[in-house]
């Protein structure tokens, strides 16, 4: 309900925004624009955000959901050619930033946040004890180790959901102080009975294939999945506790690594742009106030949409959505 309130007030405030003749409004045209984007944003963006940045700019919106870092080393392969990226954490832009990495990008950009909840299948036969769990009657923890419980979660060296996964564990051990608990629950980090792409992860929980999964909030509102809200201390989603996660990290197999921040979404318009007109416009729909309120609709929580990367490459027709450092 919270969460909801905060939704719906943020809504009032940035139709009004985007009822205001300062506001910029995108740019119209024609023509394709492909959107590859983080898998988690699925639903959100292939039924609501690409109809609606269609309608408002007259661009076709082509859109393709993967992990993060998928998605990055797909950019890296040459294998896909996307207009626009949308990642699930900042970092991954990083690994396609400067001359070392390709500089297949440049500036990115944040645009919103969620943190990460329990989801459960309403099929599952725990789904008695989750509901037990969020009135506060069992811990979550004594569920996820049920004998035969089936948990799903996302691959931690294609997916930054997947690695954050490993990090909420490492953080809820040290809050209870119950030593092996991530063991006990996952198991190896590349644990590939519970590692799933996150393209399917939603479908097997909704199928009861799986009982329960590790998910972002807004997957679970689009798919209408009930959930357990997590403390701020391991759910990754307080820009204030942004310290406190800072302390975990993932070294994946390919030598990078990733370090704990809060959970945030970024955009950008990567040098394999096609339409860069259409890359552009879409950026300003989803900056802008009526991309803002559907955004804040569905769920997902605002930020201060400043430019990080090379703020001097950022395109002229962008400078009004963003903050320049």
């Amino acid at each position: 309900m919270r969460l909801r309130r905060l939704a719906a007030g943020m809504v009032t405030l940035l139709v009004a925004a985007a009822e205001s003749p300062a506001q910029p409004r995108p740019m119209r045209g024609s023509g394709p624009v492909n959107v590859m984007y983080a898998g988690s944003l699925t639903a959100l963006f292939e039924k609501k955000v690409g109809p609606a940045f269609a309608a408002a700019s007259g661009f076709e919106f082509q859109g393709e959901g993967k992990g993060s870092v998928a998605i990055a080393n797909l950019i890296k392969g040459k294998v896909r050619t996307p207009d626009v990226f949308v990642s699930a954490d900042p970092a991954v832009n990083l690994s396609l930033h400067g001359a070392a990495n390709g500089d297949y990008v440049q500036w990115w950009a944040p645009f919103a946040r969620t943190d990460m909840v329990i989801a459960w299948s309403p099929k599952s036969r725990f789904k008695d004890a989750f509901e037990a769990a969020k009135v506060g009657r069992r811990s979550w923890e004594s569920i996820l180790e049920e004998p035969g419980l089936r948990l799903g979660r996302t691959d931690p060296e294609l997916d930054p959901k997947g690695y954050r996964t490993l990090w909420l564990f490492q953080l809820d051990e040290e809050r209870t102080g119950e030593a092996g608990e991530a063991e006990r629950i996952l198991g190896a980090p590349d644990n590939a009975a519970q590692t799933f792409p996150e393209e399917t992860l939603i479908a097997r929980l909704q199928s009861g294939d799986l009982d329960a999964g590790i998910l972002y909030l807004i997957e679970a509102v689009e798919a209408r999945l009930p959930t357990l809200s997590l403390p701020p201390a391991i759910n990754q989603g307080d820009p204030a506790k942004a310290a406190h996660y800072a302390r975990m990290s993932y070294a994946n197999k390919k030598g990078m690594t990733f370090k704990g921040a809060p959970i945030i979404y970024t955009v950008t318009v990567p040098s394999t742009v096609r339409n860069r007109e259409g890359a552009q416009s879409f950026v300003q729909f989803l900056l802008g106030g009526a991309g803002q309120a559907l955004l804040a609709k569905e769920g997902l929580l605002a930020v201060v949409p400043e430019v990080a990367g090379s703020a001097g490459a950022l395109p002229a027709p962008l400078k009004g959505h963003l903050k320049v450092p």
